[in-house]
């Protein structure tokens, strides 16, 4: 009698255990999708499950970089004076720690209170040492150029995630050229140019280009942005003002950013 119980009792809770650990896999983010629509070219989708993942690469040392002369201070290790909450207008509910501009998961995005076309933009990152979670949901967050156009924050060190997901990608459209994520605990930098877009009419008279560096390395070569950035689809351009804010994004990670500085550039004509 006793062993029919236990025997009884050990399937009951691999039973269980199963429908837990089923529940755990079906939570678990996907690393890539099969069945979304093909970007402009036809070779891979959106959050392509077979694209091929950058190469990892070793970057030189942490080096940071103090503002020019000329260019606008968004955060200087003190407060939130350039920021306002996306959902408000209200000063920005973020935190500031140890000289550090962290997200507070769940209050939502920021944006800068001044607008800028082209640009060039610098800024530090840095993901928690004890990070936890995979793919998407490691350490997530966003640079929104023009509030539109996302470059990926991400902890990618030893984490697999989908290849236009990346830390330095422009989300769902091109992974980074190679892959120099640094550790979770260190700090990252990014140094991007942009060039905004034009518009006509309603239409596209020129696309918006970015070239990024990150951590010094080349990852982004004056690359072609397709539109506002969207998930799971195919982005497209909506006409908008020749100058937006910067938003950084919210997506529920203890994310710090620092030496966040900008200087506006003047946009090519276009005939």
């Amino acid at each position: 009698m006793k062993n029919t119980t236990l025997r009884s009792l050990l399937v009951a809770g691999a039973f269980v255990g199963g429908i837990v650990a089923g529940a755990a896999a079906e939570k678990a983010p996907p690393i890539g999708y099969t069945d979304t629509p093909f970007l402009p070219g036809g070779q891979w989708r959106v959050h392509d499950l077979n694209r091929p993942r950058p190469q990892a690469v070793q970057s030189g040392p942490f080096q940071t970089e103090a503002p020019p002369a000329d260019a606008i201070v968004l955060f200087d290790g003190k407060d939130l004076a350039h920021w306002v909450s996306t959902k408000t207008g209200a000063p920005a509910p973020w935190k500031v720690v140890d000289g550090c501009l962290e997200v507070a998961p769940k209050k939502g995005d920021i944006v800068t209170k001044e607008k800028f076309g082209s640009f060039k933009l610098h800024l530090e990152w840095r993901e928690p040492a004890d990070i936890t979670g995979t793919s998407q949901m490691r350490g997530n967050s966003g640079v929104f150029l023009m509030n539109r156009y996302e470059i990926q924050v991400l902890e990618c060190f030893k984490n697999t995630t989908y290849a236009d997901g990346m830390a330095g990608a422009i989300y769902g459209q091109t992974p980074p050229l190679v892959n120099p994520c640094r550790p979770p605990g260190e700090w990252q930098t990014y140094d991007i140019t942009f060039e905004a877009p034009v518009f006509k009419e309603g239409k596209v008279a020129k696309p918006a280009y970015v070239t990024i560096l990150f951590n010094g390395v080349l990852v982004q070569d004056h690359t072609e942005i397709l539109g506002t950035t969207q998930h799971k689809k195919v982005a497209a351009y909506e006409p908008h003002d020749a100058e937006l804010p910067l938003k950084l994004q919210d997506h529920n990670n203890p994310v710090r950013f620092r030496n966040i500085w900008i200087q506006p550039l003047k946009t090519p004509a276009v005939p």
